[in-house]
């Protein structure tokens, strides 16, 4: 890197910065970043006579809003240095056993969010304070009392600072940008923008809307008497502060990879979004004598997780079209590595996102993989357009068959019943685990069969021969005997299980246990005015179930003779107990499978539900409860710990 080269990599990182840290609006992938912050600090240590004032490795955090009164911390709130593999990892253990040999490690996840400074005296929450520059940040204590995870007051009476991430769960980021969508607002891109930007607002009442949590991770000023990090972080917990979803106490190298490889293999269940894992040494004597560098402690480092965020280039769209005859946008991307995995499509979701989004060919986009099958765009790089891109425009005719496409709402549809990616989709997903499980059906196994004309729909999986099977390339006798004995025992399946598997638009494996569970084998025979009835089912979901219903009626009642599906067996009226005739939600880790609890519960004559509504009676929780714990509190629903609901039973 030349001279002129290296400004105007600071003038990148600093227009990157900008639009992270202002505008909460970023347009470029962490990775991006990293790798260019990186050339900038190699640049720099060879020469350093070079270094302009302005370089982001002159800094600590990020650019102060000036819509709030700065605030000092009372003790300087430091970044980590980051390290991407186990080579990083080992060589920066080897820095600190020289200075220290006899020492542990504790590891924590490192949230997506804002950081956050509390300090409290007397008890009492005085004042919260964004990161800033390190040394000051924004003054916004009247946002931080709308966090409900945010104590505001505590038992411990000295001088404290408090130090922590504050986030936005996974589901009610969801939440939100559906809100902002409604209300024609730009989507956040992300939680960690969601959250910040929620953090800041001007007006407290937006940020008490949000459902944020704060996550302690590290305290600043305290005279708290533990020797060790992990003893300090256990009594911030007992003074009412929420816990990790994992921590760990390590000796070296060995235990710290293998609770990094727990930690990123279990990040997509967690609530909230992780980034990577905090790596401290866990005596604080040994910290204080570590030190710092100009810009981080030496004694922690923030170790990443693989990239899950990519620039790419969108080459082409495709067009899928699923079993209930919707077309689906495909962007076809160039090839991309993220997480060991190339990814080559990302999900569109719909033409009016694409119009949302204003995604053209040609266009550079950041997709996000985050345990989806298939990534999604989460950002277009208009600034980066050369005005060769393509606009998109809706199809008129169906990609497969070719008849004329219905527009409804979002949604395009191929009404043709006779179109062979309805019909090949409709038997897969009729064959699938959460329907009829009929064991080797799989995709590869319906086309052939599609193909050589042996099956035109469900029905006709019913009247495959031996003799037809085997005339079929790949097929021997024993893997045809096998097929044919999986299908003939799908004979006898659940009532739910046959109605999942009809693939009716909105019913899915829920829906479909309540109408089992209400109407039995009357299941054919209901009113809009019964279904909607039950707690669940809304009037968009009986209209598509009766027209569903009405059209395919012949067809139903061909596979319910063939498959004589099991109505599910009433329940016993259940004795008076605490919980008959209640709605409960359950949330959170318990001493048993919430599955065994929630039957339990069931058999008691309790309806448990999955989401907190105005509704719901009692919200049962366990530990490392989330945002179904919180929106019980904000909707005043009771909550009652595993503890006491059995307390309430005997």
């Amino acid at each position: 890197m030349k001279k002129e080269e290296y400004k105007q990599a600071v003038e990148k990182l600093n227009l990157w910065a900008y639009h992270y840290y202002v505008l909460d609006d970023p347009i470029t992938t962490d990775e991006e970043y990293d790798k260019l912050y990186k050339q900038v600090q190699e640049y720099e240590r060879a020469r350093p006579e070079d270094v302009v004032k302005d370089s982001p490795t002159q800094r600590v955090g990020d650019v102060i809003s000036k819509g709030f009164t700065k605030a000092k911390h009372l003790s300087r709130m430091w970044s980590l240095e980051d390290i991407f593999n186990a080579q990083e990892l080992q060589k920066w253990l080897e820095k600190v056993y020289r200075l220290d040999k006899n020492i542990t490690f504790y590891c924590e996840p490192k949230y997506d969010g804002a950081s956050l400074n509390l300090i409290y005296d007397n008890g009492e929450l005085q004042q919260g304070i964004t990161r800033g520059d390190g040394t000051v940040g924004e003054l916004i204590t009247e946002n931080v009392k709308t966090i409900r995870s945010i104590p505001l007051r505590i038992e411990h009476k000295e001088l404290i600072e408090i130090r922590g991430e504050v986030v936005i769960f996974k589901d009610e980021f969801e939440k939100i940008n559906q809100e902002r969508l409604k209300n024609v607002e730009p989507p956040f891109a992300n939680p960690r923008n969601a959250a910040a930007g929620s953090l800041r607002q001007l007006d407290p009442s937006i940020t008490a809307k949000r459902n944020l949590v704060f996550l302690p991770y590290g305290v600043g000023v305290n005279r708290l008497p533990q020797k060790l990090l992990s003893d300090k972080m256990d009594a911030i917990y007992k003074l009412g502060f929420r816990k990790p979803p994992l921590r760990a106490i390590t000796k070296g190298y060995d235990e710290i990879e293998a609770i990094y490889e727990q930690m990123k293999e279990e990040r997509d269940s967690y609530a909230m979004m992780l980034d990577g894992m905090v790596v401290k040494v866990n005596e604080i004597a040994a910290q204080i004598d570590m030190g710092y560098t100009v810009k981080v402690p030496r004694w922690a480092v923030a170790y990443k997780f693989p990239a899950v965020e990519k620039i790419t280039r969108v080459k082409d769209i495709i067009l899928q079209v699923g079993r209930t005859g919707v077309v689906t946008p495909v962007a076809v991307v160039e090839p991309t590595e993220i997480e060991g995995a190339v990814v080559e499509r990302a999900t569109l979701h719909n033409f009016d996102e694409i119009e949302r989004m204003d995604i053209r060919i040609g266009d550079k986009v950041i997709i996000l993989r985050s345990g989806d099958v298939i990534p999604k765009i989460v950002k277009v790089l208009v600034h980066e357009r050369s005005g060769d891109e393509v606009k998109i425009e809706p199809p008129k005719e169906c990609p497969v068959c070719g008849s004329e496409l219905l527009h409804e709402d979002v949604l395009i549809k191929c009404q043709n019943l006779k179109c062979e990616a309805r019909v090949v989709n409709s038997i897969i997903y009729f064959a699938s685990k959460q329907c009829l499980n009929i064991e080797g059906l799989g995709n590869k196994i319906v086309e052939q069969l599609f193909n050589a004309g042996l099956v035109k729909s469900v029905l006709d999986l019913f009247a495959l021969r031996l003799e037809k099977l085997l005339a079929l390339e790949g097929f021997q006798e024993k893997k045809a005997k096998n097929l044919l004995q999986a299908i003939e025992s799908a004979k006898g399946c659940e009532l739910w299980r046959f109605i999942n598997a009809l693939g009716i638009e909105h019913i899915g494996e829920v829906a479909s246990k309540m109408i089992a569970e209400a109407f039995g084998i009357n299941y054919l025979h209901v009113t809009k005015e019964a279904l909607v009835a039950i707690d669940g089912i809304g009037e968009e979901m009986a209209e598509s179930y009766l027209e569903f219903m009405r059209v395919n009626k012949e067809t139903v009642v061909k596979l319910q003779e063939i498959l004589e599906p099991v109505a599910p067996q009433k329940r016993e009226e259940a004795k008076e107990n605490p919980f008959k005739g209640k709605t409960i939600v359950l949330t959170g880790t318990m001493s048993e499978p919430r599955p065994v609890i929630k039957e339990r519960l069931e058999t008691l004559g309790a309806k448990v539900s999955g989401s907190v509504s105005k509704k719901t009676d009692y919200v049962i929780y366990g530990e490392d409860a989330g945002s179904k714990y919180d929106k019980a509190v904000s909707l005043g629903v009771k909550t009652v710990s595993e503890d006491e609901m059995r307390a309430m039973l005997t």
